[in-house]
């Protein structure tokens, strides 16, 4: 304990969070970092000129419904460039709120534990059940309305193979 928690314990008040240390979470899930930040943009010259000023690579490129999409690393965590390319979801929210922040995604270590948890409290959700997302990741969305102002995707990353998975074994007749 802190010197700042010992003293507040001793005047009855609740104990400051330290900035850095693990929460506890809801039961059978947790946010395991800040997976990406999502900026909605129309114009093509948004990833070079973010690349020029800030020299962030694409790392990954990926055509879906209405748009595309860029991840540009940024330390552990990704940029997010959605460029509106047709009618859908980037275009509404261009046409809305013009080029800006869309959402901000959390990685979770279980994202049909998370749904099924936040349902279950009543939290509005985008996505009633995960679905598939950009470099093989599973995501839901939480509605705007359950923290207002705010668009909040949860991801699960891939889980990557065990060692020897997919390898046949030398001397093993395949049937």
């Amino acid at each position: 304990m802190t010197a700042s928690q010992r003293q507040s314990a001793s005047q009855g008040q609740p104990a400051p969070r330290d900035a850095g240390q693990p929460q506890a979470g809801p039961p059978g899930w947790r946010v395991i970092r800040l997976h990406h930040v999502a900026f909605a943009h129309d114009d093509g010259e948004a990833p070079g000129l973010l690349g020029d000023l800030l020299g962030l690579g694409c790392a990954h490129t990926e055509s879906a419904d209405g748009f595309t999409e860029r991840m540009l690393p940024a330390g552990d965590s990704y940029l997010q460039l959605l460029q509106a390319t047709g009618p859908g979801t980037v275009e509404r929210f261009l046409a809305r709120h013009g080029p800006g922040l869309h959402h901000v995604a959390f990685e979770v270590d279980d994202v049909d534990v998370a749904v099924s948890d936040l349902r279950g409290r009543g939290v509005r959700l985008v996505d009633e059940a995960p679905r598939n997302g950009g470099m093989g990741t599973r995501i839901a969305f939480i509605h705007p309305a359950a923290i207002p102002g705010l668009l909040v995707e949860l991801v699960e990353s891939p889980r990557p193979e065990p060692p020897g998975a997919g390898v046949r074994q030398a001397g093993k007749a395949e049937r």
